[in-house]
């Protein structure tokens, strides 16, 4: 059973039970150390409300001494010749000394001046003592009720984590929802766990049917979509060999031999995005460079009648383990919307070692919108020929897919500049 949900129940039990703890003690402490000062404090002044009635009642009273309480009185202005030099100091109120368990009670009337001083070490004993046991008692009381608490807790999530423990090794491609049947979930099995275990278990059939769907998809697709353009392609290339075919039929059959290749590399792309992340597709060591002078020369054509010069810088010759139609599709999309957005200027192509940089003079993009030039069908222009607005949203996600990162930075009058990185 994974230890996430226990034990996020245990940390909050036993921080429940440690600050309850700590409000038992702070509050029982409180209460214990004023309940021992009002009780000095009322013992203290009912000693002296008596010896002041039997003063008052027989004139002269004799003040006890004992182990526990001293009394001593003084005629107004004077003081016995037995009194404590350390209670001699002491004003009127309520004084404990400093190195006795005493307290004195300072009082002085027109009858003269009271002294009563008291040991209260044995009731102090019998208080704190008390506190303890109380205190001891409520938290122990405390633990008990947190143990049985969190028993019984633990008992309640342990279907659910039994059931997070058998998801998380789910297998897109082999999902036995058999396993998530409520008879084979332990603990107590209510309402609410049944109705997971039947949502996870027609999640999992939709999930196994959706990966044979898109599995059947891919592969049908890569047959079906494939064999016409392959026709296609060796029919262009037999009548481009017939020397009696006309010039402006030639331009045709070249227009659609490259439209083929573009429409086989946009396919490849699709169907690598379309299937799951863990299933790498077959790649190859290539060279950068080959990629970007075919994607150059193909990209030319569409340049036709611009004053636009189109180059390719850098000495670099960084080489890749991947599809390379992957950077081609990746490198096409950025020339095309260069040379469809630039009217006049340049389109430099930079090859580094760790990136390809196409930046261009076009008309460049505003904050706004570059922003969105990401999501599917967005146009900045919707009156531009050709493109559907899908071509930066496929070259991100392809970036994504195999770790090339792509930024884009654009003024408005400036130009873009776009830049694949080799992670």
């Amino acid at each position: 059973m994974p230890q996430g949900l226990p034990r996020k129940l245990r940390f909050a039990f036993l921080m429940q039970a440690a600050l309850a703890s700590l409000a038992i003690v702070i509050g029982v402490t409180l209460a214990c150390a004023v309940a021992v000062r009002v009780l000095i404090d009322a013992r203290l002044r009912a000693e002296a409300d008596e010896y002041w009635a039997a003063h008052a009642a027989g004139g002269a009273h004799l003040a006890p001494r004992t182990d526990v309480t001293e009394i001593y009185f003084a005629a107004p202005g004077t003081l016995p010749p037995d009194l404590p030099s350390v209670l001699r100091p002491l004003r009127p109120g309520v004084h404990q000394l400093p190195g006795f368990d005493r307290q004195v009670l300072v009082e002085e009337r027109p009858a003269g001046r009271l002294y009563v001083s008291m040991s209260f070490a044995h009731a102090k004993r019998v208080l704190w003592s008390g506190a303890l046991a109380l205190m001891l008692t409520a938290m122990l009381a405390l633990y008990l009720v947190t143990w049985m608490t969190y028993r019984t807790s633990r008992r309640l999530v342990a279907p659910v984590s039994w059931l997070a423990n058998e998801v998380s090794h789910w297998e897109p491609d082999a999902v036995d929802a058999g396993r998530l049947a409520p008879e084979r979930v332990p603990g107590d099995v209510g309402s609410e766990v049944r109705q997971l275990s039947g949502a996870l278990r027609d999640l999992s059939e939709r999930v196994r049917a959706f990966v044979q769907r898109e599995r059947d998809f891919t592969r049908d697709a890569s047959h079906e979509l494939r064999t016409p353009l392959t026709v296609v392609r060796v029919a262009t290339d037999m009548l481009l060999a017939d020397p009696g075919m006309p010039a402006h039929s030639h331009r045709s059959l070249q227009r659609i031999q490259r439209a083929g290749r573009d429409m086989e590399a946009v396919i490849d792309a699709f169907l690598i995005l379309a299937r799951e992340a863990q299933i790498a597709p077959q790649g190859e060591e290539f060279d950068v460079r080959e990629v970007v002078l075919d994607e150059v020369d193909r990209a030319r054509p569409l340049l036709a009648g611009k004053p636009v010069e189109l180059c390719v810088t850098g000495d670099a010759a960084p080489r890749l383990h991947a599809p390379p139609r992957v950077l081609g599709v990746m490198l096409g999309n950025l020339l095309s919307n260069a040379c469809v957005f630039t009217e006049s200027g340049s389109i430099e192509v930079a090859i580094a070692e760790d990136r390809i940089t196409v930046r261009d003079t076009g008309i460049g993009m505003s904050p706004d919108i570059l922003q969105r030039v990401y999501d599917p069908f967005y146009r900045a222009d919707q009156f531009a020929a050709g493109g559907k607005g899908m071509g930066l949203s496929i070259v991100r996600r392809l970036g994504e897919r195999f770790g090339w990162p792509v930024s884009l930075d654009s003024l408005p009058g400036q130009g873009t500049t776009a830049v694949v990185r080799f992670a």
